[in-house]
């Protein structure tokens, strides 16, 4: 047997060894727009009875699709709820993986496309209003807590989150982090080509007072007991002094594997230097890249995005058996991290 598939074998016995097992039950999830907010649209997966019929979630030549039982009833709760966020341009597919994992070990798991940074949404009024992003996750929590037919399904008690990429950018905000438009002024001025710098130039992030006043506020939310952060970009934008304060648990991983842009020495490594030592675990897997956060592709995955987006085929580089196994090791951390094994 090959080295990473005799890793896979042992890490899906032992997460099966530490927790229920559940069948990962599925419904779609729509938040109606209110005052100053906009529609939110997803997934919720949720911990169903064990003889729930499974079956794709979605039908793609690229991404293997993880099961699911397809408005399943749901097993008998409250369950710790985690909330996702996805990078730029991404969506709330791109951990399903993720969710279906943590579904079967008893997670409720909620996740939403950000309107204006995500795959379908790329409105550049809608991408400038970068302040929602922490606001929408805030949203999700409100819906699940309150809405009559979930109510009974997350223990407001335990409630998590999740972010890759730009969505690790939106944890970090919700658990305390303070945007400063200046730090990150001087830290471009002396680094323009870094990633983080263009992109949030591009999408015209705190130019206007108005916009500074909400990209600066405080956009914490105190229900979220922990985080797990996934190869973040935008660190060096966040306030020193807010990092310094953030006590609450974050699990951060890095990837050494730097194929997308963002420099690890400014991102996921300066934030652990920032936080408090007692709140942080930091991973830093040797052969783990950016885009192994994402699914697991098809076989012919990687030759399909080269022919159709030349370019985007990196994203499938290493992404079958190699990815899954690093998928796995993934979801044990998590998973125990969240439960605080």
């Amino acid at each position: 047997m090959k080295p990473f598939l005799h890793l896979l074998a042992l890490l899906c016995t032992a997460a099966a060894a530490s927790a229920q097992s559940y069948s990962p039950g599925l419904r779609d999830l729509h938040i109606p727009e209110a005052a100053d907010t906009r529609p939110l649209d997803g997934l919720l997966w949720y911990p169903a009875e064990d003889n729930a019929a499974l079956e794709p979630v979605y039908d793609s030549k690229v991404w293997e699709a993880p099961l699911a039982a397809r408005a399943a009833k749901p097993a008998p709760g409250p369950f710790p709820l985690v909330v996702l966020s996805h990078g730029m341009y991404g969506n709330a597919l791109n951990q399903a993986w993720l969710a279906a994992a943590l579904a079967r070990q008893g997670f409720a798991v909620a996740a939403i496309s950000h309107p204006g940074t995500s795959t379908w949404s790329r409105e550049p009024d809608l991408s400038r209003q970068l302040w929602q992003r922490p606001r929408d996750i805030s949203r999700v929590i409100d819906h699940l807590l309150t809405a009559p037919e979930l109510a009974a399904l997350a223990d407001p008690a335990r409630i998590y989150m999740a972010g890759h990429s730009l969505g690790g950018f939106t944890a970090a905000l919700l658990a305390g982090a303070r945007y400063d438009a200046d730090k990150l002024a001087r830290a471009c001025s002396q680094m323009p080509e870094e990633l983080v710098c263009g992109v949030l130039k591009g999408w015209q992030i705190a130019e206007t007072p108005a916009d500074r006043a909400r990209m600066e506020a405080d956009l914490s939310d105190p229900r979220i007991k922990a985080f797990a952060l996934f190869d973040l970009g935008g660190t060096q934008s966040f306030d020193e002094g807010s990092l310094e304060r953030i006590t609450r648990p974050m699990l951060v991983y890095g990837a050494p594997i730097m194929n997308s842009g963002l420099t690890l020495d400014i991102e996921s490594r300066a934030l652990v230097n920032a936080l408090p030592a007692a709140s942080v675990r930091y991973i830093e897997p040797q052969t783990l890249s950016h885009f192994d956060f994402l699914g697991i592709c098809t076989p012919a995955g990687e030759a399909i995005l080269a022919a159709e987006e030349p370019g985007d085929e990196i994203i499938c580089r290493g992404g079958g058996a190699e990815r899954a196994a690093k998928h796995q090791q993934i979801i044990t951390e998590v998973a125990a991290f969240f439960r605080g094994d």
